[in-house]
């Protein structure tokens, strides 16, 4: 089965542009040269009939080319396509991403996913005309040069932190697929490699967005949800604990500074995508605001452009932040959130995994025995894996097992979908603040089927006019 077709004119007219509005949803190979680019390269525009285009960087990866080292395809956005999708094909790449295939390898990506290996593959071929290998490969490949590019991290640092075997492996996939070794292209970068420290050291990458984006609106709902113990934010900067270490995530011209210190580098790869995750970065700010701009919300898009969903670190913690948050304030959330990291934190300061949160006595803490009941039997069923909260499991069907959890209502699971399973069609039914700012508007229930498929980004927006 042929991969997808890209429209070649609409492709070559956004090249010819520089288009930022098609960064990430595409590639430009140049026959002559034999290297990929970004739509928005500042390079000349190729001749049309030298030029190639592809849907992901793994399929110009595979039909030879190398990528370009002024535009730096690793410092693409997502494609908001492949981001919003619920389906098989965009979940294994989110799980990719996340490195559930330098972990699992791609049968225990499949056997997350609950197909055969060879459907995945299938799949994978029919959409993007490579493997799931082929593409853990380039991510692999692409966040190793953005390593060197950006960090003094040790050659050998790099090849564990980007999910590679071997410093042997690295090398040689580097010199097949690139035609350069790591410690060449980490002299034509300018960069030295620092000696080794003792603990963590601090990296910092850059996380590039599609712009508008509404810095002030994501870092203030996140500052205002921030758990004691766990988390500080405010408007100019976010930062909490993670397995191993730490993060920190500030907002620049035109990216997301994230500095981060683990202990183990390998996380990097899973920090780097739940970091783009949790600030929503590869939304599509035009076609969301095409459609929500020209309903009753027209005045909340046009005073806030670039308004994006702020997702989660952590399925599980969130799920847990929907259940407390139940019927109670912002800030009375908050205060009990604070209550269960202190009691209940994994090692580091971490929030409570399921497991922990099983065995750990909550009474004491203000919440009452029902929510206890209700928090012990959503840790449950994560555990025993009926539910999978960080992209494994088709939302509808997270959603269903989440429902038969005693004290999980419709808005419980329209929070969880909207912000940890990042369905952009989520709507938390019944919550007080989206009737209050509707009511105060004068925009009534009907209306919010005007709004699909990004009632997500509608609550957000009556969210935050309250």
């Amino acid at each position: 089965m042929a991969p997808q077709e890209l429209d070649f004119d609409s492709c070559y007219r956004a090249v010819s542009a520089r288009d930022a509005r098609f960064d990430g949803r595409f590639y430009t190979a140049v026959k002559t040269t034999r290297i990929y680019c970004r739509p928005i390269c500042p390079a000349r525009t190729p001749s049309a009939r030298n030029v190639r285009f592809y849907r992901h960087a793994a399929s110009a990866e595979a039909a030879g080319f190398r990528p370009c080292k002024r535009c730096r395809p690793e410092l693409s956005p997502g494609d908001p396509g492949w981001d919003l999708r619920g389906d098989l094909i965009g979940r294994a790449l989110r799980l990719i991403d996340d490195g559930a295939a330098d972990e699992r390898g791609v049968a225990g990506l499949a056997r997350r996913l609950h197909i055969t290996e060879r459907h995945l593959h299938r799949l994978f071929v029919a959409e993007l005309g490579v493997g799931p290998l082929a593409v853990a490969r380039t991510r692999r490949l692409l966040l190793a040069k953005q390593l060197l590019t950006e960090t003094g991290l040790q050659v050998t640092e790099v090849a564990f932190a980007a999910g590679f075997g071997s410093v042997r492996q690295f090398n040689s996939t580097m010199r097949e697929t690139y035609g350069f070794t790591p410690s060449e292209l980490r002299a034509t970068a300018g960069r030295t490699a620092t000696v080794d420290v003792a603990g963590p050291a601090t990296l910092r990458l850059r996380l590039h967005r599609r712009d508008p984006y509404d810095v002030e609106g994501v870092f203030a709902f996140l500052a205002s949800r921030a758990i004691p113990g766990l988390e500080t934010a405010d408007l100019k900067s976010y930062a909490r604990a993670v397995p191993g270490g730490t993060i920190t995530l500030t907002p620049r011209r035109d990216h997301i500074a994230l500095d981060v210190a683990v202990e183990d580098t390998r996380q990097l790869s899973r920090v780097v995508a739940r970091c783009r995750r949790l600030l929503d970065l590869d939304a599509d700010p035009e076609a969301i605001a095409g459609v929500l701009g020209r309903t009753s919300l027209g005045p909340l898009v046009s005073a806030r452009p670039g308004l994006r969903v702020p997702g989660t670190f952590d399925g599980f913690e969130l799920a847990v932040r929907a259940v407390v948050g139940q019927q109670i304030s912002v800030a009375g959330a908050r205060t009990l959130l604070g209550r269960i990291v202190a009691k209940a934190a994994a090692p580091g300061g971490l929030f409570p995994t399921p497991e922990h949160l099983l065995e750990t006595d909550l009474t004491g803490l203000g919440l009452t025995n029902r929510r206890i009941d209700t928090l012990k039997r959503l840790a449950a069923v994560l555990v025993e894996e009926r539910v999978d909260l960080d992209g494994g499991q088709d939302p509808a069907e997270a959603v269903a097992g989440l429902l038969e959890v005693s004290g999980i209502g419709p808005w419980t699971t329209g929070y969880i979908a909207l912000r940890a399973l990042r369905d952009p069609d989520a709507w938390p039914v019944g919550d007080l603040g989206l009737k209050r700012s509707m009511s105060a508007l004068g925009i009534p229930d009907e209306h919010i089927e005007r709004w699909r498929p990004w009632r997500a980004y509608a609550a957000l927006h009556l969210w935050s006019s309250e």
